[in-house]
This record gives structure tokens, C-alpha cells and sequence, in this order.
């Protein structure tokens, strides 16, 4: 990280824009530097476009690992043969390796590095865009964006982590990298200050160029922060604008959500999501590889992805729903099957050779390990969640109730029965588990609420309890140390640590 905050050569990573295939189009700039560079309104479009890159690596796996594999919505196939993958294996097992706040797990340094280099890219463009005359609208725009991106990577390091280097300024040389650890309040201190300021920049998303961050990203960012510092009021009103803007609507088909390889994308429901394109640029997704049980021949992917060069799949697969989440659906509910797909494998060394695997994101693309599906970020039902949970906080029971069975109605559900705070409370935490399932949402969850260490507690005696049932093969084994490590946050990167005095 100290490295990628020196340089400034992070444009050779720039994409042009124009419509959105533009917006992900990579264009080589390696002998500029910020000095030549920034120049012109295109100089920072360009900048701006290549701060979203890292989204990509975000999201294209790490995030579901550390968000879903390490709950209890997802685990992964122990595969006796290939032996252990320890770092994906340590998330889902509950057994990070931890000392003195520091951790070795590859999957945290990843997420850890991809969104400081957001940070360093996005404080290239706040420092300089202020200074290079362009039409008023075009820099409310851009800076609206860089500071939403900003404020989105020290979200996810906040969530993390709870601390951190807080940098707001670029890094001119390597003494400057190490800073002291910022707090998890400062840390939220800023996004929420990134978040009101882009807010009032940005344009709605009917007049933004699709893809792009607009008011409503904004404000599903700010809203989030205030439901976990319990800021109801404040995340209420930031909500009802988003709700009352006219600009996002449920689709009424649960299966029509997602984005396919090279369609429906930036939908109605969709308030932000990562673009991924399809091909030979380099701009593909390859996250739907990493939500399926392993060994797999080529014969059976191929009857989820239908590419025309299926490979083998061997290894541990990861991302697994867990036997749960499966459950944790009402009977009738559509989003079951829309969600979750089951598959025979003919190699597993397991009892049972049937698998659960995320299905939401399973969509038909040409080639093995190259997809151009979305990955979503904040969708409309979870603004109406946060706003059904905002008001049922604040004992505005009868205003909730509405916006919870919004939800409930279109996956086919009666409505809540809930009367009390308490049962409407449990409704909405069991509604954003199966609505949001597998969108890198359960551990966060869990933490802001306070129910981390009580429910993994009871799902990792479960796991111990019956291992088949968890995708142990009969002749494995769960670690003796599985499920000791119910820290809240994960260590800092030991890899990051070595670079800094101050970890």
C-alpha cells in the first residue's frame, strides 16, 4: 500500500468514457504523470474512471470471502485430495490466524490494498480538480464521483477493520505512507463527510451516465453509516429522499434482478453496482467461479455457466451455501430457487455428492472463467429494508410495516405478522438475510447488530456437531481450533506491517 500511495502512475490503469462499453475501456498511459497529466476535463475523467478499477478486484471473490464465507451463509467443499486451502479454508472455519492485531490471511491484504489504492487515486483528483477550470456541472460530477469512492473504500475498511491510516492528500514520498492508525470514529467521521459532500455534487441517476455513482449511491452509502452508528432519524430522512425520488423501483420478478453477461444492467433496483464487461480486455468478471463446489468435470459446469470450453474445476470449492441460509427461506418463497441451484458431483469424495451453489449470479457467458455480470452493491430493496429497520427502530411500527412487505410481497410472502417491536425487528433481520444473500452483506450484519459471537457460537456447534451435513467428505476432519476466533474485525495485513511502525 505505501508503494501504490507514492505513485502516480496510476493512470496506466485510466479508461475512457463515453457510454458505458467506453466507461470500462482501458486506454495505456504509461509516460504520464500527475504533474502533465492534469490538465483538462477529460484528463479527469479519465482519473475518475481508473478509481473505479480496483472495484473490480474487490469484488471479483475477496469480497464474498470475507463477508459471506467468513458467516453463516456460505462454507466451503473440503476436498481431502487437493488438502487445505488455508486462507479460504481459516475464513469459513472461524480460525483467522491472529496475533497482536495482525493477520496473514492473502484475502484481507487484498481487499486491504485494492481499497487504498481507491483512496490514493481519488486523492489525486480532490487535490488538484478544484484548480483546472471546466464547466460547473462536468466537476460536480467527477469530484461528486471520487469523493463517493472515496468515502465507499473507507466504508470497507472501516467495516474491516475499525482503524486505519486515514490519508486525504496524496503521498509524495515513502516517509509520508505510514501514517498513524486512525480510529474506526474517524474513519466513519470521514465517509460521512466524503458521503454529505458527494450527495450534494452528484446528479440522480436518470441524468448520469450508467454505471457511474449518483445522488442515490450517495446516499445508500450515508444512510448505511447512520443504521450502524443507530443514527435513525438522520438515516430516515436520508432514505425517504432516495425512496420519494422516483428514480429506482422494485422489479416485480426476483429473477430479473441480477444482471446478465452483457444485459440488465443498471436496472431500476439498482443503486450501485461494479461493472464488469464480457471478453478480451481485461475487464471481466470471474467471481461465479469462485460460488461453486469443487471437483466439478466439465460436463457439469457446463450445465451452469453453458460456455463452449468448459474446464474441470479442482481444489476446494468455495462459497457454498450453507444448510442455513438454505433453510432460513419461507416456504413459497420465490427468491429460494432463484438464489440457490443444486448440483451432482460425480468426483466428490462426499457421502452426499449433491451441492448446494449460488445461483443469482449463474448466468450463460461464452467462455470458461471470463463473465461480464454486475456485481451489486446497494440495491432499492435494501434501502427499503434499511428504511423499514430505520422506523422500526424509532417505534414507528405502523410506518415500517409498509416498506418491509414491499419486499416480502414481490418474493410471493403474505405480510409480516409481526406486531411488536421486537417480532418486527427479527422480521427485518430475517428479511435482509435472504434478500441480500450472498451480496457480501451477512458479517456486517452480524457485527453492526451485536449478534456475531451469539449466532456463530450456536452455527459453528452445528458445523462440529455434523460435519457431512457441512460438505466434510467421511474421511475429514473440522480443525480443532475452528470457530475460536469471533474477533469483530479482522487483524491488519501482516504484509502491511512490515512496511509501517505503526501497525
Amino acid at each position: 500500500m505505501k508503494k501504490a500511495l507514492i505513485l502516480t502512475c496510476f493512470l496506466s490503469f485510466a479508461l475512457a468514457s463515453c457510454d458505458t462499453e467506453d466507461f470500462l475501456t482501458i486506454t495505456p498511459e504509461t509516460a504520464l504523470s500527475s504533474a502533465t497529466f492534469f490538465k483538462t476535463e477529460a484528463d479527469f475523467q479519465q482519473a475518475v474512471n481508473g478509481a473505479y478499477v480496483p472495484l473490480r478486484a474487490i469484488h471479483n471473490g475477496p469480497s464474498m470471502l470475507l463477508s459471506e464465507q467468513h458467516s453463516d451463509n456460505a462454507r466451503y467443499v473440503r476436498n481431502i485430495l487437493f488438502g487445505a486451502t488455508e486462507n479460504q479454508g481459516n475464513l469459513a472455519d472461524f480460525n483467522v490466524p491472529t496475533a497482536n492485531g495482525i493477520t496473514t490471511n492473502s484475502h484481507v491484504l487484498n481487499v486491504y490494498r485494492q481499497n487504498y489504492q481507491i483512496i490514493a487515486r481519488t486523492n489525486q483528483i480532490l487535490a488538484l480538480i478544484d484548480g483546472v477550470d471546466m464547466p460547473a456541472a462536468s466537476k460536480n460530477n467527477l469530484k461528486g464521483q471520487a469523493l463517493f469512492l472515496r468515502a465507499l473504500a473507507y466504508f470497507d475498511l472501516v467495516r474491516y477493520f475499525n482503524r486505519g491510516p486515514l490519508h486525504l492528500t496524496p503521498v509524495a514520498e515513502r516517509s509520508a505512507a505510514a501514517l498513524p492508525l486512525a480510529t474506526g470514529e474517524a474513519l466513519y467521521a470521514q465517509v460521512i463527510k466524503d458521503a454529505q459532500e458527494a450527495l450534494t455534487l452528484l446528479p440522480p441517476k436518470s441524468v448520469q451516465e450508467a454505471g457511474r455513482a449518483t445522488s442515490g449511491s450517495a446516499g445508500a452509502l450515508l444512510a448505511n453509516v447512520y443504521m450502524i452508528q443507530k443514527k435513525w432519524a438522520e438515516a430516515e430522512a436520508v432514505l425517504r429522499t432516495i425512496v420519494t425520488s422516483n428514480q429506482y423501483s422494485l422489479i416485480p420478478d426476483y429473477a430479473n434482478v441480477f444482471s446478465t453477461t452483457s444485459g440488465n444492467k443498471n436496472n431500476s433496483e439498482s443503486v450501485f453496482e461494479v461493472q464488469y464487461l464480457e471478453g478480451a480486455q481485461g475487464l471481466n468478471g470471474t467471481f461465479l467461479y469462485g460460488m461453486l463446489p469443487s471437483p466439478m468435470a466439465p460436463n457439469e459446469l457446463v450445465t451452469i455457466t453453458g460456455t463452449s470450453n468448459p474446464q474441470p474445476i479442482t481444489g476446494e470449492g468455495n462459497n457454498i451455501p450453507t444448510p442455513d441460509i438454505i433453510a432460513a427461506y419461507e416456504p413459497g418463497d420465490k427468491r429460494k430457487d432463484v438464489s440457490v441451484g443444486f448440483i451432482t458431483l460425480s468426483g466428490a469424495l462426499h457421502e452426499n455428492k449433491t451441492f448446494p451453489h449460488i445461483k443469482k449470479y449463474a448466468k450463460p457467458h461464452s467462455l470458461h472463467n471470463n463473465h461480464g455480470m454486475n456485481w451489486p452493491v446497494y440495491r432499492y430493496s435494501e434501502v427499503l429494508l434499511f428504511m423499514a429497520e430505520a422506523l422500526m427502530e424509532q417505534n414507528k411500527l405502523g410506518e415500517a410495516i409498509p416498506f418491509l412487505n414491499q419486499v416480502r410481497n414481490r418474493a410471493g410472502l403474505e405480510n409480516t405478522t409481526a406486531s411488536s417491536q421486537t417480532e418486527l425487528r427479527a422480521a427485518i433481520y430475517q428479511e435482509r438475510r435472504v434478500e441480500l444473500a450472498f451480496e457480501a452483506k451477512r458479517l456486517h450484519d452480524l457485527v453492526r447488530t451485536g449478534r456475531l459471537v451469539e449466532v456463530i457460537t450456536a452455527y459453528g456447534n452445528r458445523v462440529k456437531a455434523d460435519k457431512a451435513k457441512y460438505y466434510y467428505p467421511k474421511d475429514g476432519f473440522v480443525p480443532g481450533d475452528a470457530f475460536t476466533n469471533l474477533d469483530l474485525y479482522y487483524g491488519l495485513p501482516a504484509a502491511e506491517a512490515d512496511l509501517s511502525p505503526n501497525f
